[in-house]
């Protein structure tokens, strides 16, 4: 993890965590199904007249072991779980009315039984004296929230799921809850982008996953496991001037982790050209105005150190005049050296002209191309990195360490830096954060390219990275579980070129590109095919198919 010392801000502590339940109830509707939803009090201290599920806190009698025992549950219940089910039975009751619970015969509670308990006293006493059971086993785990840290008010929420009982209708208190409505998930996320359903992120999030079900029982089928479908603490920034929330998948969280780890609403997400982003004290990253289906929103340079020891400069990008000022002027002329991770035109054209405007003149360093790399992709440092070796900048706290490590594959002469003091891997195009680079033979190998991301998994652990600095995107969090899930994509990836090649042995590369890369936009296809090369090279060095 990044040292104390670089970081940005002054860290707080987030809001501790208070237990609460939500819980989703479900009703077949035509052609799928809707969700209950209630409106919360104009005066409520957490997320004021938003639409919301039911839910509250958790409390000591759902906690109970004599409840517990009381309540109806399935085998894969334990008491952990049993407590949210509780919560959510209990205040889907006080709240709305709606009862979860069984008679001693073993039928649904109904309107009778609603009728007969009283909403202001203690619910589970009163279902005792009735003989109903609470029906814990007719509640099942959907998803599992926690509030993101910058908030001041903080809970641990289960978000869990049900199926609403036949013959019963909510009707809210009208003290905390109003206005029930039941809604289909895609128009309620449809009257939230009108400006007609005020809702907060985890609600919009959990619908936004709801419509890829099809009915009530595809939603309790996919719950069955016991587990959560997703587990979240957002992260929030700033973007076009507007406040900006992201899950753990999504391609800014990483940033906002490694800028922000105590979860405060402070950092930019808007891609700069004209002025470098400071990512730590000691990291900064300049995008340099090349967009394109390529390059994304530009290529990523980085200025590595401080004012007191100096900077280091990783991919000073195209040959673009006033991103290579921006650059210098960024680190008050104070370059020591400029390494480019590989030699492709949006990377390495930039050095020897930002090499030129230093007074003292800073290293290039890196690796040569090779003869297989392409004419616009031809690059000579002046001098050649070992693997492994250290370029050091200040020292104490002031002292930055990159260790470059040699990563062929996406280009023969790749290589990686990892910031030693901090965790973190530069990683240039070998991985990307929102897509997979491109592996172009005969320069790009897959064999390579997996090779190596098997040495950056090993670096993780070495250096306790957690951070991926990529030439294209944004950071990336989790570096081990990244790594991971890359190498898991491109070989599922290659199961279904292996696939396409069995079925159709004649085929060209034309004919397997459209079945091998089907799910990607036909436009990418051209370039598609240099990756499906390398597969289908790997597949034959392995013994496979032969075309």
């Amino acid at each position: 993890m990044a040292r104390p010392s670089q970081l940005l801000y002054t860290q707080r502590e987030p809001a501790t965590l208070r237990s609460a339940a939500t819980i989703l109830m479900l009703r077949p509707a035509q052609g799928g199904f809707e969700v209950l939803m209630t409106r919360r009090s104009d005066k409520a201290s957490f997320a004021p007249g938003a639409f919301v599920f039911p839910g509250g806190g958790i409390d000591a009698h759902d906690r109970s072991p004599a409840v517990h025992a009381q309540c109806r549950r399935r085998a894969d219940q334990d008491e952990a779980s049993l407590t949210p089910a509780l919560a959510a039975i209990r205040e889907s009751f006080e709240e709305l009315g709606i009862l979860l619970a069984r008679r001693p015969d073993g039928q649904h509670a109904d309107a009778r039984d609603v009728a007969a308990l009283d909403r202001h006293q203690p619910f589970f006493a009163q279902c005792q004296a009735r003989g109903l059971q609470p029906a814990a086993d007719e509640v099942y785990l959907l998803a599992h929230w926690m509030t993101d840290r910058d908030m001041p008010k903080r809970f641990d929420v289960p978000f869990l799921v049900a199926r609403m009982p036949e013959g019963q209708q909510p009707v809210a208190d009208e003290h905390e809850q109003f206005e029930p409505v039941w809604i289909r998930p895609a128009d309620a996320l449809a009257r939230h982008a009108a400006g007609t359903l005020f809702m907060i992120f985890p609600t919009i999030r959990t619908l936004q996953r709801l419509q890829a079900y099809a009915s009530v029982e595809a939603v309790l089928q996919a719950c069955t496991g016991g587990r959560p479908l997703w587990t979240s603490c957002p992260r929030a920034g700033w973007l076009q001037g507007s406040e900006a929330r992201y899950m753990e998948h999504e391609s800014p969280y990483g940033e906002l982790e490694l800028t922000c780890p105590d979860g405060q609403l402070v950092h930019p997400l808007d891609w700069q050209t004209e002025r470098p982003v400071a990512l730590l004290k000691n990291v900064m990253r300049l995008t340099a105005p090349n967009p394109g289906v390529m390059t994304g929103p530009g290529t990523n340079s980085y200025l590595v150190g401080d004012a007191q020891s100096g900077y280091i400069c990783i991919d000073p990008g195209p040959a673009d005049a006033q991103h290579l000022q921006t650059l210098w002027q960024a680190a008050g002329g104070n370059i020591h050296a400029i390494v480019c991770t590989h030699s492709h035109p949006d990377h390495s054209p930039g050095a020897a002209p930002l090499q030129a405007l230093c007074e003292v003149k800073p290293p290039i360093l890196g690796l040569a191309s090779l003869p297989t790399a392409r004419a616009a992709s031809e690059f000579t440092p002046d001098r050649a990195l070992a693997h492994g070796e250290q370029l050091v900048l200040g020292a104490g706290e002031h002292r930055h360490t990159l260790r470059a490590l040699h990563t062929p594959g996406h280009a023969a002469n790749h290589v990686c830096f990892v910031l030693e003091e901090d965790g973190l891997l530069f990683s240039g195009d070998h991985i990307l954060n929102g897509s997979t680079t491109v592996v172009d033979p005969p320069d790009g190998n897959m064999n390579d390219y997996l090779d190596s991301l098997d040495l950056l998994t090993a670096a993780c652990a070495e250096h306790g990275i957690a951070h991926i600095l990529p030439a294209h995107g944004y950071v990336l969090g989790d570096a081990p579980g990244a790594i991971a899930r890359l190498k898991a994509h491109r070989l599922q990836r290659e199961a279904k070129v292996l696939k396409v090649m069995q079925g159709d042995p004649q085929g060209s590369m034309d004919d397997w590109v459209k079945l091998a890369y089907d799910d990607v936009d036909p436009r990418i296809w051209p370039v598609a095919k240099r990756s499906l090369l390398a597969h289908v090279e790997r597949i034959q060095s392995m013994g496979g198919l032969n075309h």
